[in-house]
């Protein structure tokens, strides 16, 4: 019997690995400058988390949630996203006590699943990095969200980036545009596509995101948020667009872009990429926006919030290998020559590795020629030879491999000569 992987997931191997630790070590680095400590929440929730926080009419709850009852009989559901089981935790832990600093700001990695027909850069098993702050509803925190997330995709080497950027305004905005998009799908309802006519009745929002083409067609000409935006919430927008102006944040306003669930308000984003590894089409790379609702959803206090989240699959495909430096450099390959060189090499690689060198052998009782092409191989920087006389003598041979100079050296003291060799 052939085993095989499930379809829709991957294998991360040895080389494609080094590259997602690269982009952790950055993603951390970066939101560790603006104080995001991360937060790691189970790969599995309550299902009534994700129905809650992801509403029962998303595609995410009604065609790709991967959810099941467990032996306890309880209704379980592997996390299709990262915010809702954020949020939940923020609530469970009273995160939002008084002895915590606001905002309270989190960052998270790790894997999401939903049952979605498999493509490039989107897989059933996922992976995403997000951050989200809870406790502010500053247009200034808003600015800054927006910024951490073009500093982290701009340190990776992401080019021709776009930020798309909306507003949904508050609660009475939201409404008086609730009311215009039911208006105007209305008299189209029998020309909508089944998931549309129920999005009508619970959700007209959605609409505006579906995928249908005759639904495209009559989505085309709805009328925009923009228009329905009271005064606070235009004077809130324009001064959030003067703060990325000051920031030199380079953005286009899309009024089409929408969040399909009531929590959403006021800012929303997406930074849009277009490069070759997607046919040079426009793709979505990071989505934001604020969700000043969603903590009271789960059963907090009123608590605004904002956050972003990024596949990391469709990341790795935008990367260039030459923007990835190499993060197992091999300092010291040990040849040996005998039996008594074999055991020895043991602590010597040990005594190296504590003294902080990136350090290896052969294990295979192979042939010294053989043992120094592999040393080549794995571009080792120097090469470390003992045999009888060396350990009789207390000696070793240090070859630097780029330069081919060669010279014997105190064997004892072998970490402190190759530092001294290095410089």
């Amino acid at each position: 019997m052939r085993y095989q992987k499930p379809k829709g997931t991957m294998d991360i191997l040895p080389g494609e690995s080094e590259k997602w630790q690269y982009v952790e070590s950055v993603a951390q680095d970066t939101f560790n400058k603006y104080r995001f400590s991360e937060i790691r929440t189970p790969i599995f929730e309550s299902y009534e988390v994700f129905e809650r926080s992801s509403g029962d009419t998303s595609d995410i709850v009604s065609k790709e949630m991967y959810d099941f009852k467990d032996k306890g009989d309880r209704h379980i559901a592997l996390r299709p996203e990262g915010t809702a089981g954020v949020v939940r935790a923020y609530v469970e832990n009273k995160l939002y006590g008084p002895e915590h600093i606001k905002p309270y700001k989190v960052w998270y990695k790790g894997p999401m699943f939903r049952y979605e027909r498999p493509q490039s850069g989107r897989q059933r098993q996922f992976h995403q990095i997000g951050v989200e702050a809870f406790g502010s509803d500053s247009p200034e925190l808003d600015a800054e969200i927006i910024t951490v997330g073009l500093e982290f995709l701009n340190r990776l080497g992401i080019k021709n980036l776009k930020v798309a950027l909306n507003s949904l305004g508050d609660p009475e905005s939201r409404a008086a545009y609730h009311k215009a998009l039911v208006d105007y799908f209305t008299p189209f309802k029998d020309q909508l596509s089944d998931d549309s006519k129920v999005r009508l009745e619970k959700n007209p929002l959605r609409i505006l995101d579906s995928k249908d083409a005759e639904d495209k067609k009559i989505v085309a000409n709805a009328p925009s948020i923009l228009d329905y935006l009271n005064d606070a919430s235009k004077e809130r927008f324009e001064y959030l667009q003067s703060l990325l102006d000051d920031l030199d944040v380079n953005y286009e306003i899309d009024p089409t872009m929408v969040r399909g669930l009531d929590y959403y308000n006021h800012t929303i984003f997406e930074f849009m990429v277009t490069d070759p590894a997607f046919d040079n089409k426009e793709i979505t790379v990071l989505a934001g926006g604020r969700y000043n609702g969603l903590v009271e959803e789960l059963g907090g206090p009123e608590t605004p919030g904002i956050g972003f989240g990024l596949g990391v699959e469709r990341l790795m495909l935008l990367l260039k290998d030459e923007d990835i430096p190499s993060q197992n450099d091999l300092d010291v390959y040990l040849v040996t020559i005998g039996d008594k060189a074999e055991r020895a090499s043991v602590k010597i690689l040990s005594n190296l590795r504590k003294a902080g060198f990136v350090a290896d052998k052969d294990y295979l009782q192979r042939k010294i020629k053989a043992q120094f092409k592999t040393a080549n191989n794995l571009n080792a920087k120097y090469t470390v030879t003992i045999g009888d006389t060396e350990l009789e003598n207390d000696t070793a041979n240090v070859k630097n491999m780029a330069t081919g100079e060669q010279v014997s050296v105190s064997l004892e003291n072998l970490a402190e000569e190759l530092k001294k060799i290095e410089g």
